[in-house]
C-alpha cells in the first residue's frame, strides 16, 4: 500500500504531526504506528489500530504451541504405516531443516519490521505487489480451510468417548466455534492467554510422552518389555510404498513423510504474525525465532523417533483404526504404544490433549487468518472496512468473515469428520507450502534491498546465518515438495486425488496473474523497495518498553523460558 493512500482530509486546524516519534510521545505507541502506516494521523483515529497487548510469554508459548498440532498426535500414525520408523525420522528431520531455514529468514524481516499479519507486507513490499495479494489470500483462506479443518478434527476426537457417540456431531462443532470466536473477538490479551494456556498443555503432555516413551523402550512398561530398536529389524525401518522394487519403494515412502510432515509443521509462522502486536518486538521476536531449531529437534525429531521404536508399522490394532475411520485418539500411535504397554488411564488423558491441540490450533488460524486479512487491507487489496478495530484493538470485521468460514465444518455432519479431516488437510499442506516459498523469496528480496540500500545486516537486531543461501534452499526444498506431493495419484491415476493435490497450484496462479493484470504491478528493483514505512514509529516505541531484570533465581529461569 501506497503510505496514505486510505488518508482522509486533514480537518481545518488538525495538528500537522509529520514526526513518528512526536506521535508515538503525544498519542501513545497504538496512534504512532497507525499514523506512520497510513502516512496521516486522521485516518488513523477513524479507523484505530491493532494493539500490542501480546507479551513475551505469550510470545513463546504462541512459538513453541504452534509447532504442536494434531500433526504430531494423529497424522504421524499415517505416516508410519506408509513408511515405517526410518522415514518418519529422516523425513521429519529433513522438513523441520527446510522450515528452520525458512524461520530464520521471516524473523530477520520480522524484527525489521513488526507488522500485523506481517507475510503479506513482506512479499508486497519487497518482491511485487501481486505476490502480496496472492500470499495474502492464499494465506487467508489456507487459515480458514484449516480453521475448518481443525474444527472437524475436534469433532472427530471427542467421539472418542463412549458418552459423546450419540450426539450430533453439530453440537461439538457449533460449542468449539462459539468458544473460538470468544477468544478472538474481545482483545488480544485473550486469545494470548488462551494460547499460553493451551500451549502449557500441549508443552506438558508431549515431554511427559517422551519420557514415557525412553521408559517403555527400556523395559520400564508394566510388561517390562525391553523393546529397544527391535521394531526396525522386525518388521524393519522403511516401508515399501508404491512399489515392490526395495529401492524405488523405499524412496518413495521417504518422499510421502515430507508431505505429511510439511502438514505437521504449518503455522510455525504464527509467531511473525503475531509480530504487530507484541510487547518489545524486537526482542521478543528474535528469542523465539532462535529456539526455533530447538522446538523441532526437541518435538518432532525425537518425536518421531519415539514412535518409530514403540509401535511397527504394521500394528493391526493401527491399521484398523485408519482403515475405519476411528475417531479420535484411536488413530494415535502414541494410545497404540500405550496400550501396547499395557498402561492404563491414559488413552483418555492423551485424547483430552488432542481435542486441546485441536481447539488451540483452531483458535490459532482464526487469528492469523484475520490478520492476514488485516494485512491485505493495509496493503490496498481488500476493502477498507476491514481495518477498523475496536477499542481494544481488535480487527472485529476482519475476525468476523474469517469466523463466518467455519460454519462449513458443518459438512462434516452429512459426509463425516474422518473425510473432511483429510480433505481439508491435503488442500492446506499446499498452501502452507506456498506460502513458506514466498517467505523464502521475499527474504531473498529483503537481503537484496539491504545491500542496494547501504544497510550494513551486521547493524541488523537479529541476522540469520548462511543468507541468502539458506533461504534459496528452502526454497527449492518447499517448491519440489509442491510439484511432487500428489506423485501417489498417477499409479493407479485418480482424478479426485489429482484435483485435492494440484488444485492449489493454479489457484495461486490466478490471484497473482489477476493482480498482476489488473494493477500492472512490477516486480521491484532492490533499490526501490521500500524498508521503511511504518519503522520510523517502531523505532521510537523501542524507547518506550520497559527492561525487565530477574530478581531472583526462579525469576531468572521463568524470564529465560518465557
Amino acid at each position: 500500500m501506497e503510505k496514505g493512500e486510505y488518508a482522509t482530509e486533514k480537518g481545518v486546524g488538525a495538528p500537522a504531526y509529520d514526526d513518528p516519534a512526536r506521535i508515538v510521545e503525544d498519542k501513545g505507541v497504538r496512534m504512532g504506528e497507525a499514523a506512520d502506516m497510513y502516512g496521516d494521523l486522521d485516518t488513523a483515529e477513524e479507523y484505530g489500530y491493532v494493539t500490542r497487548g501480546l507479551k513475551s510469554r505469550h510470545i513463546q508459548f504462541i512459538a513453541l504451541g504452534g509447532t504442536i498440532g494434531t500433526g504430531l498426535f494423529l497424522g504421524i500414525g499415517r505416516a508410519l504405516t506408509q513408511a515405517g520408523p526410518l522415514s518418519i525420522l529422516l523425513g521429519y528431520t529433513l522438513t523441520g531443516i527446510a522450515v528452520f531455514g525458512m524461520m530464520q529468514s521471516l524473523g530477520e524481516m520480522a524484527t525489521w519490521l513488526p507488522l500485523p499479519g506481517a507475510i503479506p507486507q513482506f512479499c508486497a513490499r519487497y518482491v511485487d505487489g501481486a505476490l502480496g495479494f496472492a500470499v495474502g489470500w492464499n494465506n487467508w483462506y489456507s487459515c480458514a480451510i484449516t480453521l475448518c479443518a481443525e474444527i472437524s478434527a475436534a469433532s472427530l476426537v471427542i467421539q472418542f468417548w463412549q458418552g459423546a457417540v450419540g450426539i450430533n456431531i453439530a453440537a461439538w462443532i457449533s460449542i468449539i466455534i462459539v468458544l473460538i470466536v470468544c477468544l478472538n473477538i474481545f482483545a488480544v490479551a485473550i486469545y494470548g492467554e488462551a494460547e499460553f494456556i493451551f500451549a502449557s498443555a500441549k508443552i506438558i503432555t508431549i515431554v511427559g510422552l517422551l519420557i514415557m516413551a525412553l521408559c517403555v523402550d527400556l523395559g520400564g512398561s508394566p510388561t517390562h518389555d525391553r523393546i529397544g530398536f527391535r521394531y526396525w529389524k522386525n518388521p524393519g525401518a522403511m516401508e515399501l510404498y508404491l512399489s515392490t522394487d526395495p529401492n524405488t519403494g523405499r524412496f518413495l515412502g521417504l518422499f510421502s513423510t515430507l508431505v505429511n510432515a510439511a502438514f505437521s509443521y504449518g503455522g510455525v509462522e504464527t509467531v511473525a504474525v503475531a509480530a504487530g502486536e507484541a510487547e518489545n518486538p524486537r526482542k521478543n521476536i528474535p528469542k523465539a525465532v532462535r529456539r526455533v531449531f530447538w522446538r523441532i529437534l526437541f518435538f518432532y525429531v525425537l518425536g518421531s523417533l519415539a514412535i518409530g521404536v514403540l509401535v511397527p508399522y504394521d500394528d493391526p490394532n493401527l491399521l484398523n483404526a485408519q482403515s475405519s475411520g476411528a475417531s479420535g485418539a484411536a488413530q494415535s500411535p502414541w494410545v497404540i504404544a500405550i496400550y501396547r504397554a499395557g498402561i492404563p488411564v491414559l488413552p483418555s488423558i492423551i485424547n483430552a490433549v488432542i481435542l486441546t491441540s485441536a481447539s488451540s490450533s483452531a483458535n490459532a488460524f482464526l487469528y492469523t487468518g484475520s490478520r492476514y486479512l488485516y494485512a491485505l487491507a493495509q496493503n490496498g487489496q481488500a476493502p477498507r472496512f476491514l481495518l477498523k478495530c475496536s477499542k481494544a484493538g481488535v480487527p472485529y470485521w476482519a475476525v468476523s468473515i474469517t469466523a463466518s468460514i467455519s460454519l462449513l465444518t458443518y459438512m462434516s455432519c452429512s459426509t463425516g469428520a474422518n473425510v473432511v479431516f483429510t480433505w481439508f488437510q491435503n488442500l492446506t499442506t499446499i498452501a502452507s507450502l506456498f506460502t513458506w516459498c514466498s517467505i523464502c523469496l521475499a527474504y531473498v528480496r529483503f537481503h537484496a534491498a539491504l545491500k542496494a540500500q547501504g544497510i550494513d545486516r551486521n547493524t541488523l537486531i537479529f541476522k540469520s546465518p548462511f543468507q541468502p543461501y539458506t533461504a534459496w534452499a528452502a526454497f527449492a526444498f518447499f517448491a519440489i515438495i509442491i510439484l511432487f506431493n500428489g506423485f501417489y495419484v498417477f499409479g493407479p491415476w485418480n482424478v479426485d486425488n489429482f484435483v485435492t493435490d494440484y488444485v492449489g497450484i493454479p489457484i495461486f496462479a490466478v490471484l497473482y496473474l489477476f493482480w498482476k493484470l489488473f494493477k500492472r504491478t512490477k516486480w521491484l528493483s532492490a533499490a526501490d523497495v521500500d524498508l521503511h514505512t511504518g519503522k520510523a514509529a517502531l523505532d521510537a516505541a523501542d524507547l518506550h518498553w520497559p527492561e525487565q531484570h530477574p530478581r531472583n533465581i526462579f525469576e531468572r529461569i521463568w524470564f529465560w523460558i518465557a
